[in-house]
């Protein structure tokens, strides 16, 4: 029931243990292509990295609020949220709500992890991928060669649809991969 394709994800500002964290959101069009893809996220990781983001500016603000404050606003945001009332201007800085999150560990020189879902929002599937490695693979004739890998895994929100469904998309997806 989505009308638009929204990717969030985390990113540091350096690669420094003392560099802060931002959240990113892409919008997509469905008929955005690899390279689309690559160019968006790209121009907005960029522009995350050299000043400071909506998601910024909110959570600077919601870290002045008093505590209990805060707790009795975050029940009053998800009973807005679990009824469909929740600002747009809310959604649009939300990085709890969008199509999927996107993590990325191997920019940290990492496996891929499973990461959990959140309880808050609209985020049914979460999928990371790892740092790129070479290893031997082996051809069709039966002769080896050396190829670059990424792995990757998917959690996926089992209300959004059943296993069948994820199981037949992500099986499209390893053939598109492969091919």
């Amino acid at each position: 029931s989505r009308k638009n394709i929204e990717c969030v994800m985390t990113i540091k500002k350096d690669l420094t243990i003392e560099s802060p964290d931002t959240c990113i959101k892409v919008e997509f069009d469905p008929r955005d292509n690899i390279y689309n893809v690559y160019k968006k996220f790209q121009k907005t990781a960029l522009s995350a990295m050299e000043d400071n983001t909506d998601f910024d500016k909110t959570a600077k603000a919601i870290t002045k609020i008093p505590g209990f404050i805060f707790r009795m606003g975050m029940s009053i945001l998800r009973a807005l949220d679990y009824i469909g009332w929740l600002p747009k201007s809310l959604l649009k800085v939300s990085p709890f709500h969008g199509s999927m999150v996107i993590t990325s560990m191997g920019s940290i020189g990492i496996p891929a992890i499973y990461h959990h879902l959140y309880n808050f929002g609209t985020l049914p599937i979460f999928i990371s991928y790892g740092k790129i490695f070479s290893a031997d693979a082996v051809k069709r004739d039966g002769t080896s060669e050396k190829h670059h890998f990424v792995t990757f895994k998917v959690v996926t929100d089992e209300r959004i649809c059943d296993g069948f469904y994820y199981a037949s998309a992500f099986k499209k997806i390893k053939r598109y991969l492969n091919n």
